[in-house]
């Protein structure tokens, strides 16, 4: 580990001068520290920010739900208000990592972790993520975890975070500050493809600093729900992972909000799941024929083509769960 220098803040303000400095945030370290201990990232300056005001979780006055920054894992799943208005999120949550980290790690950080990519955390491999113009090892190499949708010729790593799929589906928003002031920006917009610059992973201003995430409010009643599927039941990233969420009114399915994880670089949309729901009345005709399009536009690699029938299964298998309590 190369040497560094720590301080830790009790202001935002504090904060951004700090950030404005090169410093980088922490407050879990759930994934900042492992990274440091590999070699993978050498920060001159760590700013630790659990101190400050971000912890709250709160219903929005339209209906929706904003939760805080540093709200650890554990407290956002457990929460009533994320319980009751999107579970989806809290069983996005519970199905991620283990107790202990969950306990530790928030949901800033879990939105702003990197790739499990092997090659990128070993330091001897080619990655342009970790190093520009270094190569992809992935692409010729063992390929079976990574993304089959949003890859370039310069990554083809797959986004790790469970919840931040939960979030992509629901269409939620990132509130941030910066030396500028505040801004949002869409969940979509925050996390940013490959393309040929994978070493930028979020649409972040330098020293800018998370402070909540916004899901909008949505028609009611609302039936949503996470599904993982993983080499093995505990502390293991998906290999698919789907979340739904479904307004049916009059027997008919009036809103579908639905993302995949484990198969892109960002956590992934589905308009197309989502377009061929709408007006339709639940049946197992209607979910096969939306799954179907789930992977539309996807570009499998040599190992990992098993990946496109999974995840066409998966969210087929998810829209009938939720859609069964709609």
């Amino acid at each position: 580990m190369h040497p560094f220098t720590y301080t830790r803040v009790s202001t935002t303000r504090d904060a951004l001068a700090a950030g404005r400095r090169g410093g980088r945030y922490i407050a879990g370290g759930t994934t900042l520290v492992d990274l440091m201990r590999e070699g993978v990232e050498h920060p001159g300056t760590i700013v630790d920010i659990s101190g400050l005001p971000l912890d709250e979780v709160r219903a929005t006055e339209r209906g929706g739900l904003r939760i805080g920054a540093l709200v650890s894992m554990a407290q956002a799943a457990a929460h009533p208000k994320v319980r009751a208005l999107f579970p989806v999120i809290s069983q996005a949550l519970e199905l991620s990592a283990s107790a202990q980290l969950r306990n530790m790690a928030t949901i800033g950080g879990n939105i702003m972790q990197r790739t499990r990519c092997t090659y990128f955390r070993d330091v001897t491999a080619a990655c342009n993520k970790r190093d520009p113009d270094s190569g992809c090892a992935a692409r010729d190499g063992f390929n079976r975890t990574h993304a089959i949708l949003g890859a370039s010729t310069a990554c083809v790593a797959a986004h790790p975070s469970d919840v931040a799929v939960a979030f992509a589906a629901l269409q939620a928003q990132v509130h941030l500050l910066g030396p500028d002031g505040e801004r949002r920006l869409s969940f979509a917009d925050f996390l940013l493809r490959p393309g040929t610059t994978p070493q930028r992973e979020q649409a972040l201003q330098p020293g800018e600093l998370i402070t909540a995430v916004e899901i909008p409010a949505l028609p009611r009643p609302l039936a949503s729900g996470f599904l993982k599927v993983r080499d093995r039941q505990s502390y293991e990233f998906a290999l698919i992972s789907a979340a739904v969420a479904l307004h049916v009114r009059g027997g008919i399915i009036r809103e579908a909000k639905v993302a995949a994880g484990g198969v892109g670089t960002v956590p992934w949309k589905l308009p197309a799941v989502e377009d061929h729901l709408l007006g339709e009345r639940p049946s197992d005709a209607v979910w096969k024929a939306a799954a179907k399009k789930a992977a539309d536009g996807a570009r499998p690699l040599a190992h990992n083509r098993f990946k496109v029938e999974l995840l066409q299964r998966t969210v087929e298998r998810q829209l009938r769960t939720v859609g069964g309590h709609a």
